[in-house]
Parts: structure tokens; sequence; C-alpha cells
């Protein structure tokens, strides 16, 4: 109701909890799900499942043979080039420096694949919201499972309040992993998006 022009205050918001917000583990209170320090209002929440966390061990191999293919072949190229025989300049002492160049450029791009092939693959727990953030938490598929439902059934009851351990799930490059759902389109071009 408008009186004089000025609209109506607005109602009160309910209090903020006291203390610093929980850090460890997952808390659903008053609303919100806590995972690990991030708050998740629970009416954002779109899904909540599990899934195993998968390596791209064929992407990184293959990644490799491309980038210590390009590499060698580069080497090789700046080799014939510095041959005095084939017409090019006497570039001995500098091949020494690009070979030493070379080898631990082929040992980083060696290291780079071992950390995704020799990773291990993680049981995580997924929680989407209605924007683009999403929470991953990882420990035992029975535990997180159960964890799927009591977040399910908190999301319908306003009244809900649990704590639950759970892991941190440490990513340091989400292209190396297998994420979301699996598609297999066929024929077209400029497919997007996930067929359910």
């Amino acid at each position: 109701m408008e009186t004089n022009g000025t609209p109506p205050p607005r109602p009160a918001l309910p209090p903020v909890p006291p203390g610093p917000p929980p850090r460890y583990g997952l808390v659903i209170s008053k609303r919100l799900l806590w995972v690990h320090g991030g708050a998740y209002p629970l009416e954002n929440i779109v899904r909540v499942y599990t899934f195993v966390l998968r390596p791209r061990r064929g992407d990184a191999f293959a990644r490799f043979l491309k980038r210590g293919g390009f590499t060698l072949a580069l080497f090789l190229f700046l080799a014939y080039l510095s041959n005095p025989s084939s017409g090019g300049s006497d570039m001995e002492g500098s091949l020494g420096t690009v070979l030493f160049v070379v080898g631990m450029v082929l040992v980083y791009y060696f290291g780079d694949m071992a950390s995704v092939v020799f990773a291990r693959s993680h049981h995580v727990l997924a929680v989407e919201t209605n924007g683009r953030s999403t929470a991953l938490v990882t420990g035992k598929r029975e535990h997180l499972n159960q964890l799927v439902r009591s977040i399910a059934e908190a999301i319908d009851e306003p009244d809900a309040e649990f704590k639950a351990s759970v892991e941190t799930l440490a990513v340091t490059n989400y292209g190396n992993y297998f994420f979301g759902d699996s598609v297999n389109m066929y024929g077209g071009s400029g497919n997007t998006g996930v067929a359910k």
C-alpha cells in the first residue's frame, strides 16, 4: 500500500546466523547448503548427482605425441640447417644449446602427460545451480549417494539441517578430466547442447 507516493517498506530479512560460515564439510542450515565455506541457496539447486571423475588419459597421451613430434621435427630442421654440407651456416656451438632446450621441453611435456595418465579417478558429488556454479566434493561412493538423497530431501523441507564430512577435490586443470554427460551426435555440424 502506497502512501504519499512512497513504496511500502521491504520485509525484514531473516537474521544472519552468528559466527563464521562453516568452512569444513557439507552443512545445510537455514535453507543454505554450505560446501567448504561456499554458500548455495537450496532454491537455486537444479541438480545433485554422483559420478566418477575420470582423467582424459588418451587425450593427454595424444597431446604428448603431437607436441613431442612437432618439437623433434623442429629440432631436426634446425640441425639440418646448421649442417655445413647442406649449405647451412656453421652453428655447432649453438646446436648443443638447442638440443638441451629441446630435451627440457620434452621432459616438461612428458611430466604434463604423466600427471594426467597416472592420476586416479574420483567418486564425486556434484551440486549444480541454475547459474554457472557447480560444487564438487569427493568421498566414498555409498556416502556420496546418501548425501544426494539427504540434499534432495532438504530442498523440499524448509527446516532441514544436517552436517556431513566430505573431502575437497583439488583439480588443477579441469580440461584433463571428463565432466558431465556423455553424448553421441550423428550427423550435422556445429551441434551444441546436451541430449538427455
